[in-house]
């Protein structure tokens, strides 16, 4: 078992992403938007996704690691839920 994914969550492919004309890259999880990776950052990106491509686990953790703790209390709050 790995270190980095204990609860095997990176099997289920929970993340996405796009890269777009313009160069940028757009990063999904559980089809929804989270990260827009744009520039120098952006390149950086493709050049890192093309490498692992063929491993899906790899480019799991890649794209969670890009994302980082996005998921700990830290999501912007919509315009619709403050009050």
């Amino acid at each position: 078992m790995s270190k980095i994914d204990k609860r095997n969550r990176l099997n289920e492919e929970p993340f996405d992403y796009q890269i777009t004309k313009k160069g940028t890259v757009v990063i999904y999880y559980e089809n929804k938007q989270i990260k827009i990776i744009k520039d120098k950052e952006a390149e950086r990106l493709i050049t890192r996704i093309k490498e692992v491509e063929d491993n899906i686990t790899a480019l799991q953790l890649l794209l969670a690691k890009i994302t980082g703790n996005f998921k700990r209390d830290n999501e912007k709050i919509g315009k619709n839920k403050r009050k």
